[in-house]
């Protein structure tokens, strides 16, 4: 059955090894795998996610598994729910890997993924029951009106202020701060991979 499942392909933009800069994991070694395609088309993306490379799943397994001293992945893109599903996430969870996702969360969330990180870009998909973290960035989706509207569970919410290319935009970082004091179930999660200047 693994051979079977480990001939499916993912459109991969990217692999690289490096830690989490934002949110309640910051500063954890992982693997990001940034998928191929996403369905918003936002103006101020940093990610070329129109290209990629086609990898069958047991080549992506042994290259991180010969590359990186690590077990943790973190799914990213685009939007990795347009190809991942629970085959592929339970092909890694069998493997032993733990499992993060950044999504918008317009689909659902594929099972077996351990940490479930949205940053929405509108409305999140109804089946969504249960979030670790929203990450909103300012000045793009900081809406209340949105998050009470929310028919998910969240562990955390963070408001990150979007930076100009490599550096920061202290209107952005002031205002966030602002808004966190004035509403105060939010968090600031800054962007440390910008400020450090790695990827």
């Amino acid at each position: 059955m693994k051979r079977v499942i480990a001939m499916q392909k993912l459109n991969i933009n990217e692999i690289f090894y490096s830690i989490q800069g934002e949110g309640y994991r910051v500063g954890t070694p992982n693997i990001f795998i940034r998928l191929t395609g996403c369905n918003k088309q936002c103006p101020f993306c940093d990610t070329d996610y129109n290209k990629g490379t086609w990898y069958y799943l047991g080549e992506l397994r042994e290259y991180i598994q010969q590359h990186f001293p690590c077990k943790n992945i973190i799914w990213t893109g685009g939007e990795p729910t347009l190809q991942l599903n629970n085959e592929i996430t339970k092909y890694f969870n069998d493997y032993g890997y733990y499992q993060a996702i950044e999504s918008n969360g317009i689909n659902e969330i594929p099972d077996y993924i351990d940490y479930i990180s949205i940053s929405p870009k509108g409305e999140i998909n109804c089946n969504i029951k249960q979030v670790n973290e929203i990450r909103l960035l300012y000045p793009y989706f900081f809406n209340n009106q949105l998050i009470s509207n929310l028919k998910c569970k969240y562990d955390n919410l963070y408001l990150s202020p979007a930076f100009n290319d490599f550096k920061p935009n202290y209107d952005n970082i002031n205002k966030c701060i602002q808004l966190i004091k004035e509403n105060p179930k939010w968090k600031l999660s800054i962007q440390i991979h910008k400020l450090i200047d790695i990827k």
